[in-house]
């Protein structure tokens, strides 16, 4: 099943903010300062460099068209995104394996194998949404700190569910440490006047994955149907 809990693991990593984990987030070796930021101030400034909260919430759906890259391979997948359901089918070597969240329950089918996802995933997917930077909510961190990274200052959000880098000059999410896994977002890219991850590497359950997005289509062709 790995082949397949990878790309899953890299479809919902986003939306860790709003789920409860149940590891401890990665510790990362650096020097930690207070931010005179709010954790309030962070996710506006997040908000506003993606395009402003307004924009976000107008997204209604999406077409995503990825490449990832993860063991000498090369996975295409196609995920279809409406309010908190989701659709995504990889190809590799002529065989496909989907994915799909109808909004209550969903399943993985690997080479017509099918697998419920697990029941304790089911609650943090049921609140997802098309632009998964919608999960953060100020409340659900305590602390705010400015750390260095390679020579750049980020802006730290830490909670139980793990540790989020905000780029200090830019205000761009570029690194979650958490149980589910680590995400670096390499490259953003614009689609109707909204920032989308381009490039992402994420490694999780012992995998490395690079992620690299080809097309985005937002608010439009997809409908219901999909996700029967």
């Amino acid at each position: 099943m790995k082949k397949i809990i990878i790309p899953f693991f890299c479809a919902v990593l986003f939306s860790v903010p709003a789920a409860a984990q149940k590891k401890e987030a990665a510790s990362v070796k650096t020097e930690a300062t207070t931010s005179k930021l709010t954790a309030k101030e962070v996710i506006d400034n997040y908000f506003k460099a993606l395009g402003g909260k307004d924009k976000l919430e107008a997204v209604k759906s999406t077409i995503t068209d990825n490449t990832l890259s993860v063991q000498g391979m090369e996975i295409t997948m196609s995920t279809k995104k409406l309010g908190n359901k989701f659709k995504s089918v990889q190809s590799l070597m002529g065989q496909q394996m989907v994915q799909l969240f109808d909004g209550e329950k969903g399943y993985f089918d690997q080479m017509g194998k099918k697998t419920d996802i697990p029941a304790d995933k089911i609650a943090d997917l049921k609140k997802g949404r098309p632009v998964d930077a919608l999960a953060f909510d100020a409340a659900n961190f305590k602390t705010v700190t400015v750390e260095n990274v390679d020579g750049k200052n980020y802006n730290v959000l830490s909670s139980e569910k793990g540790k989020f880098y905000f780029d200090a000059t830019t205000a761009l999410l570029y690194k979650t440490v958490s149980g589910e896994g680590n995400v670096t977002i390499k490259s953003y890219m614009t689609v109707d006047g909204v920032q989308f991850p381009s490039e992402v590497d994420a490694e999780g359950g012992g995998q490395k994955v690079n992620i690299k997005t080809t097309k985005l289509v937002i608010n439009s062709g997809v409908t219901d149907a999909d996700f029967k």
